[in-house]
């Protein structure tokens, strides 16, 4: 009987991600990952104990690629924004990824350092150690949710459409600003809001 073969924590993690970008959340399971590296799913668990440690392993696989040096040029609004953008890009192929990111932000070496280059970054504009705890919330709450509306409800997508040909006598203001937001393109949706956010953050 020929011996089975070694898996590498990089093998598994990128098998565990393309069932999750293919099916989404739901499919992650041992049996579909076991599937996707071509084993059986009692030889899985020789590697990995549970979904739980699949949903890690891709967390750092998407988010190891994330660069946590602190950029050194530039105000504190460009460098959060240089910092967010890494993110962004990194998840923007994965976005199925960005909730695994938020259950596993204690554990995560990736995210763990870039918290931390951010909170250095914020410790300019804000000096009260609480007041960094909601800033950088608040910025993690923008990321998560920017980069899911980018992917899963698109200004370019099927929903601005049908709202911008709403009834004017009922919506206006939806129809209206449906119709421009046409015209804003992802990289203007993204930076506008960052830009507003960081303005409070400095306020």
């Amino acid at each position: 009987m020929p011996r089975p073969r070694s898996l590498t924590p990089g093998q598994i993690a990128a098998a565990a991600l393309a069932v999750l970008d293919r099916a989404g959340p739901g499919a992650l399971t041992m049996r579909a990952v076991a599937h996707q590296l071509g084993a059986s799913t009692m030889g899985l668990y020789r590697y990995v104990r549970d979904r739980d440690e699949l949903e890690a392993l891709i967390v750092e696989l998407v988010l190891g690629a994330v660069d946590p040096t602190p950029p050194t040029e530039g105000t504190w609004q460009e460098r959060t924004a240089t910092m967010v953008d890494r993110v962004r890009v990194a998840v923007g192929t994965h976005p199925a990824v960005v909730p695994l990111t938020m259950t596993h932000r204690h554990s995560s070496p990736a995210i763990l350092h870039w918290s931390e280059t951010m909170i250095g970054i914020l410790t300019e504009p804000v000096a009260d150690p609480r007041g960094r705890v909601i800033a950088l919330r608040g910025l993690l709450s923008y990321l998560i949710g920017a980069i899911q509306l980018e992917h899963l409800g698109p200004l370019s997508g099927p929903g601005t459409v049908a709202i911008a040909g709403l009834d004017p006598a009922s919506f206006p203001n939806m129809r209206d600003t449906a119709r421009e937001a046409r015209r804003v393109d992802p990289d203007q949706e993204f930076h506008g809001g960052l830009a507003l956010l960081l303005k409070g953050i400095g306020a």
